[in-house]
C-alpha cells in the first residue's frame, strides 16, 4: 500500500521576494567588486605608462670602438662644466661652428645641439635634426616660444660621418657647408657669437626630453669666419686625424677632439673653454613645469600621435569609474565625479613628470587626458542608453521587494 509523500505548505511571497532580494544584492555586490577590481588594473596601468620608469635611467653615452668620438643612445646627453664663452677677442659678432656627426636614423629627430642660459631660461641658439635635413634656431629672452629658424635638408646620408660648417658674420648672413663644400647661403638669418654662449648641451634640449642618438666625433668654434679654403681644409684635417693643428688656428674659442676613448670628461684642447662632462644618469638641464600647451604644439603628425594615445589612454578609466560610481548608491552624479578623478589622476601624473627625466610635464597631456576621461563617460552612457529596459526593469523591481520584506 503507498503513502502519500509528506510535502510541506507553499512558500509565500514574501519569502521567495526576499530570497530573490537576497540574490540581487549578492549579484550586486559581485558586479561592484568585480568593477572595483577592473578600475583598480586600470589605474595601475595608466600610472605605470605615465610614470616608467620610475628614476632616472643610466645616460646612454659610450665611446666609440674605432675612431674618435662618443655614441649617444636614445637616452644620452652630455653638458658643459661651466658656462661656455664664445670669445671676445674682435670687435665684431662673427663666428663660424663646426661638427663632425652621424645620425643613428636618417629619417628621426632630434636636438644636437644647444647652448643655454639657467640664469633667463633662454636657449640663445639650437641645432637640430629634422629627418635627413638640420635645422638651425635662435631664440629670445622676450619671447621664446618665437624662434627664428632656417633649414637645409639632405645633409645626411645613411651609415656615413658628416661634417658640417656654418659661418655668420656681420652683415646678417650664414652660410652652410657640408664636407668642405658649400651647400646654401642665407642672406637673412645669422647668428653671433654672443648667442654662442651658456652651457652647452649636446644630445637633448635644455628643458625637455627631445634627444638625438647618433655619433658626435668633433666640435669646433671660431670667433671669425672661416674662408671657403679654409672650410675645406678643416674637413681635411678632421678626416685625416690632424685635428690637433686646429688648436692653432686664428680665432679657435673650443676645440673638442672627443679623443679620450673613455672617462667621463671631454677635454677643451683650448685652456679658455670649459670641458664638457658625460653624467653618469640621464638628464634634463631644466625641466618644464605644467609647461603651457601653446609652448608644448609642434606641427607634426609625432605630436597628434602622442594626443591620440592620451586621448585614447584615458578613455577606460571614464568608462569603468564610472561604471563603478553609478552602483555606488551615495554618489549622486558619478559623471561629474569620474570626469574629476581623470583630472586629478593626470595632474599627478604630470606633475610627478617634473621629476623625471625621460618624461615632460605639460598642460597638453592634462587636457587630452580629461578629454578621454570624458569620452569614456560619454560610452558608458551610450552602452546604458541601449540597455536601459533591462536596466530600469531590475532597478524598478528592487524597491518593491524591499517594501513587501520589510513591511
Amino acid at each position: 500500500m503507498k503513502h502519500a509523500r509528506a510535502t510541506g505548505p507553499p512558500p509565500s511571497q514574501e519569502r521567495i521576494a526576499k530570497i530573490l532580494y537576497t540574490s540581487y544584492r549578492l549579484v550586486g555586490m559581485s558586479i561592484r567588486n568585480i568593477s572595483l577590481a577592473i578600475c583598480l588594473m586600470v589605474l595601475c596601468g595608466i600610472l605605470l605608462a605615465g610614470l616608467w620608469p620610475f628614476h632616472a635611467p643610466r645616460n646612454e653615452v659610450s665611446w666609440l670602438n674605432e675612431g674618435n668620438g662618443v655614441l649617444l643612445g636614445k637616452r644620452g646627453t652630455i653638458v658643459s662644466a661651466g658656462p661656455f664663452e664664445a670669445g671676445a677677442s674682435r670687435g665684431d659678432n662673427s663666428c663660424t661652428l663646426e661638427m663632425w656627426l652621424e645620425p643613428t636614423s636618417v629619417d628621426s629627430g632630434g636636438m644636437i645641439l644647444a647652448f643655454y642660459r639657467p640664469a633667463n631660461d633662454v636657449a640663445p641658439f639650437a641645432v637640430r635634426q629634422y629627418r635627413g635635413g638640420l635645422v638651425l634656431e635662435r631664440g629670445t629672452q622676450s619671447n621664446l616660444a618665437k624662434r627664428a629658424g632656417t633649414y637645409v635638408g639632405d645633409v645626411f646620408k645613411r651609415f656615413k660621418p658628416v661634417f658640417v660648417t656654418i659661418t655668420s658674420g656681420e652683415a646678417g648672413a650664414s652660410t652652410y657647408y657640408v664636407d668642405g663644400t658649400l651647400v646654401k647661403n642665407f642672406p637673412n638669418f645669422a647668428f653671433s657669437r654672443g648667442d654662442l654662449t651658456g652651457q652647452l648641451i649636446i644630445g637633448n634640449a635644455p628643458s625637455t626630453t627631445y634627444t638625438w642618438p647618433g655619433q658626435f666625433k668633433g666640435l669646433a668654434v671660431y670667433d671669425r669666419v672661416l674662408t671657403p679654403g679654409e672650410v675645406s681644409q678643416h674637413y681635411a684635417n678632421w678626416t685625416e686625424n690632424r685635428q690637433a693643428d686646429l688648436a692653432k688656428t686664428e680665432g679657435v674659442v673650443a676645440l673638442y677632439l672627443f679623443n679620450e676613448g673613455g672617462g667621463s670628461v671631454v677635454h677643451s684642447q683650448v685652456a679658455s673653454a670649459a670641458d664638457l662632462l658625460i653624467p653618469e644618469r640621464f638628464l634634463v638641464i631644466h625641466k618644464e613645469f605644467l609647461e603651457p600647451f601653446w609652448k608644448e604644439f609642434r606641427p607634426g603628425w609625432s605630436y597628434w600621435k602622442d594626443v591620440g594615445i592620451n586621448v585614447v589612454g584615458f578613455i577606460p578609466l571614464g568608462f569603468f569609474f564610472c561604471s563603478y560610481l553609478s552602483l555606488v548608491r551615495k554618489i549622486e552624479h558619478p559623471a561629474l565625479v569620474t570626469i574629476a578623478v581623470g583630472f586629478i589622476v593626470s595632474l599627478t601624473i604630470e606633475v610627478l613628470q617634473a621629476f623625471l627625466p625621460t618624461r615632460d610635464s605639460g598642460t597638453t597631456d592634462l587636457i587630452t587626458n580629461t578629454f578621454g576621461t570624458a569620452l569614456g563617460v560619454i560610452l558608458y552612457s551610450w552602452s546604458i542608453r541601449h540597455h536601459w529596459l533591462a536596466e530600469r526593469a531590475f532597478r524598478s523591481t528592487l524597491p518593491e521587494k524591499r517594501e513587501k520584506i520589510f513591511s
